[in-house]
């Protein structure tokens, strides 16, 4: 919730426009709930179209004058048949965007604040109607097809990072919400100065911006990475990483929950040595005999930063979650991938979020090239786990890694599907999959080359790998994943 001083500067700077805006409405004591609900709509939707964050409903001033003439309003006590007001205005809202209802005294006088944000994605319905700001006027979008158009074309090119996370604070609470200390020393650069130059270097990486009233805005791709604690910040709060720990395979019983606070980039070192010391330990892989970490910590680390990367910020009330279960870890993001699943390992990365993951990767968090799946595949191929499973549902993203398993222990299913990622590998490596190559994969002595023939013959009757040359003779066959094969 907004300070009460902040709250009231913001009135102080609405009432100083000459006129009423596409993205301010003044009323005086007009409280109809369904007039209230279309208002939200329309200026929603021109907020957007005008590139502001937010667009404002305010009572208690004269729509001509300007004049702070109070209100009698209350929308704490506002029903609609037995329902609050909030309650039923957010049930009529297509897509429920977030708006708050603000109630201040200046000067002994009652006022209230509507603050809407801006539309994204799609145009903001009320009961099935799309509205529109049309000068001071309230119209339903569908009458303006030209203005409809420009709006899905914003949609279409404002991406999450660009807009704001908070607007018109201080420099004082930008230094206190950005940790601008861990930002200049994971780029290795000197910490400037006096407050003026942080705050110029900050704005120059577009972490946070001047606002309308001489204050600042912090972007979402500032909050997101460098914020101190996302929980300040009310539309990220849900963005925070959480971490499960549960006993055994199943999520009955949870040994520890731990949700972070720091942005994704001040905190992700933290983040994976907390997953490293909670992971187990293996003592013996095949003839690796030595403790080693039941997961490659390189794995983990580029899993990770996929997830967070490449999730989908406008999915609401979801974040990033990692579970730890006695025999696997599950990284699951919001967002479903933008290439298919069994194409992860060759594909060039294709990101949601571009300036996210070109910070992540200027403070050394991911590399510059590929997406990281073929480091996670040679990873677990090196510790002979079963192969990473990539799974979708409607609006998720999830990779999971599984403890060590002998290959007389893995079922068809992940031989073939273990058989088709080392062909991506070895193809991606300029080399090919072989008998040879594949019992190395599994960890098979020699002797046992025939079952390593009937996961290659499988995997091949699935139509995921292909021969490289059809008439070479049996000792010297290659493979290749079923793309590759011209």
């Amino acid at each position: 919730m907004k300070d009460a001083n902040y709250i009231k500067n913001l009135i102080v700077e609405l009432v100083k426009y000459p006129n009423e805006t596409e993205w301010i409405e003044f009323k005086y004591n007009n409280s109809d709930p369904h007039s209230i609900g279309e208002y939200i709509s329309a200026l929603s939707n021109s907020a957007a179209l005008q590139g502001k964050s937010n667009a404002y409903l305010l009572w208690g001033v004269d729509d001509s004058t300007h004049d702070l003439l109070g209100t009698s309003f209350e929308y704490t006590s506002k029903k609609v048949g037995n329902e609050e007001l909030e309650n039923w205005l957010l049930r009529g809202l297509t897509p429920k965007i977030d708006f708050t209802f603000h109630s201040i005294k200046i000067n002994e006088k009652n006022f209230v604040l509507l603050e809407i944000k801006a539309a994204y994605r799609h145009p903001v319905s009320f009961n099935g109607v799309e509205f529109l700001r049309v000068g001071t006027l309230k119209k339903k979008l569908k009458e303006f097809p030209d203005k409809e158009r420009e709006l899905w074309k914003i949609f279409d090119s404002t991406p999450f990072e660009k807009q704001n996370a908070m607007e018109n604070i201080s420099k004082e609470e930008v230094l206190r919400l950005i940790n601008y200390a861990s930002y200049f020393e994971m780029l290795e650069q000197t910490v400037p100065d006096g407050h003026k130059a942080i705050l110029e270097i900050l704005e120059a990486d577009e972490i946070i911006s001047k606002s309308e009233t001489g204050n600042y805005n912090i972007s979402n791709f500032g909050a997101i990475l460098f914020a101190t604690d996302l929980k300040k910040f009310k539309n990220l709060r849900r963005k925070s990483i959480r971490v499960i720990q549960y006993e055994g395979i199943s999520r009955i019983n949870t040994l520890k929950e731990q949700e972070g606070v720091k942005g994704y980039a001040t905190g992700f070192q933290g983040l994976i040595e907390y997953l490293l010391a909670l992971l187990p330990s293996n003592e013996l892989i095949k003839s690796i005999r030595k403790n080693v970490p039941m997961f490659p910590p390189i794995a983990i680390r580029e899993l990770v930063a996929n997830a967070l990367i490449h999730q989908d910020f406008f999915i609401k009330g979801t974040g990033p979650t990692i579970e730890i279960f006695s025999n696997r870890i599950e990284i699951t993001n919001p967002g479903i991938p933008l290439v298919k699943t069994e194409r992860f390992l060759d594909n060039p990365p294709k990101s949601r979020n571009e300036d996210i993951a070109s910070m992540m990767r200027r403070v050394g968090i991911c590399e510059e090239r590929g997406s990281g799946i073929d480091k996670i595949v040679f990873e677990t191929e090196l510790y002979q786990l079963p192969a990473p499973l990539f799974e979708v549902t409607d609006e998720h993203t999830r990779i999971v890694l599984f403890a060590y398993k002998d290959f007389w222990e893995m079922n068809s299913e992940e031989k073939n599907w273990a058989c088709y990622l080392h062909a991506c590998l070895k193809f991606v490596q300029r080399e090919y999959m072989t008998n040879a190559s594949l019992r190395e994969r599994f960890g098979v002595e020699d002797k046992n080359s025939a079952a390593i023939s009937r996961v290659i013959k499988e995997t091949l009757e699935q139509d995921f790998i292909a021969k490289y040359d059809e008439n070479a003779g049996k000792k010297y066959v290659k493979y290749i994943p079923y793309w590759a094969k011209q």
